[in-house]
């Protein structure tokens, strides 16, 4: 950003500054026609030139040094007297920004400049000619340069390295730039320095996926620097196309010579946006229409749609939402296959999409009977989808007290049924829900704040036995801790934590827990089973720690050296074995876990 001080035309007192006197100002208002102001040029501010705004220009872009700026000027000296102008020659003169092609000053003015703009720039020596002058100018003379800027070229050093030069001929829409995974449409022609064409696409360009690249590698990371609709000329050194071996010709390609430096016309024609939706790159969502707004389905959203599936080879086994009507379905109830389910929440209104969903998201290993075709076991399904509508599930404070009390009672007993059918993922996702809609910072009435409590506790413990299924020790841990915050001697919490604790192999802690549970119910046969595992495991944790304190012991009166490392081999054998027996004790527990929810 260039600085500007204030000068005679253009003043701002003292007083409505936060700036210390004589500090810089980083910006100011725009210039009237007539106006003058004083422009830095330098971080000291020794050095300043005056700009006079002649004619206002086009837009608030403006260039930027290393681009390539086209301009006509008339160069005079203060009393008037001409001493160069492309305006006589009626040829605009083009020059590199930030090249020293003109003088210093001469760069500084552009800068400021917007399209079409004509202004009038007085410049120091020191910004001109300095002491030597030239052209008809003397040494050490005031000059000043009125300036009409008729277009530039915005240039890009793509790798920092000169490597590859992007010159921008046309800017594109705001729409990009495209990801590795976004199927783009280009089109380009490349040549060699004499001019020769090597390569060309077809009038309506070739379509691809970003990360397959396309001829060099130099148009993958200019393609990931543009946007729709943009052109640009590139300049490709040798080391980001083919390098000092050059290529031979093959059935689409002529053979590339050595060290060859390439001239490369690329247009971005459109592109379109490729979603990794569950991350792991087996549900993949192409958008063929943008959606409208930026609201999409949550999940719990009532959503109407239309769809053609596919196999890969084209063949169509299921058509819904044309002839029948529109499809409707509840989002994350399993009522479609895992791969749906999980795009839809993802789309807007009106989107239209293409779903390319693996087996594991679709049907699997097993064969499947569907409307118009069987689909053979382990198929990768095609999904031609539209998102007609979508009504989203209430959030908790769109809701009043009583319909968050009813829809925490009903997502809890939904979580308890996929719980009994081992669905503990869902399950406990359905507790969370509940839990949410039963939030401490609610507001409930005191006559039904105690079964408020209440229901909190069990979704939290809930989705602790669902952690324990899945493993998720740390996350059990968690929400036993939430219930025990609130009820210190909460058997269910200190029994499903000290499970937790005993497959972190935190014995003490285990410990802990198991000791005030009992102290709560000095007869429960659970709690008594895993403190009898307990037992087990500290008995094999101090036999191993004997062993090594006594191997420690012996090596007092050996061999340091020798003795360091068959203590060393001894302690990863024992180790071994006892990580093997504590497994074992653990997977015992594991067999006596939680009780189905309440």
């Amino acid at each position: 950003m260039v600085a500007f001080k204030a000068s005679e035309a253009f003043r701002i007192d003292d007083d409505e500054l936060d700036e210390e006197p004589g500090e810089v100002i980083e910006s100011a208002p725009p210039l009237k026609v007539g106006e003058e102001r004083e422009i830095i040029t330098s971080s000291s501010g020794r050095s300043s030139l005056k700009k006079k705004l002649l004619k206002p220009g086009i837009g608030w872009d403006t260039p930027e040094f290393g681009d390539e700026v086209t301009v006509h000027y008339v160069g005079s000296l203060i009393d008037g007297t001409k001493f160069d102008s492309t305006r006589d020659k009626d040829e605009p003169f083009s020059s590199k920004l930030g090249y020293g092609q003109v003088v210093t000053g001469f760069d500084h003015a552009i800068i400021t400049m917007k399209r079409g703009e004509i202004a009038l720039f007085t410049l120091p020596p020191e910004l001109g000619y300095a002491a030597i002058g030239r052209n008809g100018v003397p040494p050490n003379c005031v000059i000043q340069l009125e300036v009409e800027l008729i277009s530039w070229i915005t240039v890009v050093d793509i790798c920092k390295d000169g490597g590859i030069i992007k010159r921008v001929m046309e800017k594109g829409e705001q729409a990009g730039p495209p990801g590795d995974l976004d199927e783009v449409l280009v089109k380009y022609q490349v040549r060699l320095d004499d001019g020769a064409i090597i390569a060309m696409t077809p009038e309506e360009g070739v379509e691809f996926h970003v990360k397959d690249g396309q001829f060099c590698p130099a148009l993958l990371k200019a393609l990931k620097t543009m946007r729709k609709g943009e052109k640009v000329n590139l300049i490709i050194q040798p080391q980001y196309a083919f390098g000092e071996m050059g290529s031979k010709s093959t059935n689409e390609f002529p053979s590339i010579p050595p060290c060859s430096v390439l001239n490369v016309d690329l247009e971005l024609v459109s592109f379109k946006p490729v979603i990794n939706v569950t991350d792991d790159s087996k549900v993949l969502k192409k958008i063929l229409r943008e959606g409208e707004g930026t609201l999409t389905a949550n999940e719990g959203a009532i959503v109407t749609v239309r769809y053609t599936a596919m196999l890969e080879d084209g063949t169509v086994f299921e058509k819904k939402g044309f002839d029948e009507g529109p499809l409707e379905f509840i989002t994350d109830e399993e009522q479609v296959i895992a791969g749906l389910d999980r795009a839809a929440v993802t789309m807007k209104k009106k989107e239209q999409a293409i779903l390319t969903i693996t087996p594991e998201y679709g049907f699997g290993s097993t064969a499947v009977k569907c409307d118009r075709a069987v689909v053979p076991p382990n198929s990768t399904l095609i999904y031609e989808i539209e998102m007609l509508d979508f009504v989203k599930e209430k959030a908790p404070w769109e809701m009043t007290s009583q319909e968050r009390l009813e829809a925490a009672e009903r997502k809890k007993e939904e979580g308890n049924l996929l719980f009994k059918d081992g669905k503990y993922l869902r399950a406990g996702k359905k507790y969370d829900k509940a839990a949410d809609y039963v939030h401490e910072d609610a507001s409930f009435g005191d006559d039904v704040e105690k079964l408020v409590k209440a229901l909190r506790v069990s979704c939290w413990l809930n989705g602790a036995a669902c952690s324990l299924k899945l493993n998720d020790f740390q996350e059990a841990i968690k929400l036993c801790s939430k219930v025990v915050d609130v009820e210190f001697h909460n058997v269910k919490a200190l029994y499903r934590r000290a499970q937790a604790y005993l497959r972190t192999a935190d014995l003490h802690l285990a410990e802990s827990d198991i000791r005030k549970a009992l102290e709560a119910d000095p007869h429960n046969r659970e709690v008594k089973l895993i403190q009898k595992n307990l037992k087990q495991l500290q008995a094999e944790s101090d036999k191993r720690d004997a062993k090594l304190y006594a191997n420690m012991f012996v090596q007092t009166t050996k061999d340091p050296s020798v003795g360091t490392k068959r203590l060393k081999v001894e302690k990863v054998e024992d180790d071994k074995r006892g990580e093997e027996d504590m497994t074992t004790e653990m997977e015992k527990v594991a067999v006596n876990s939680a009780p189905p929810p309440v």
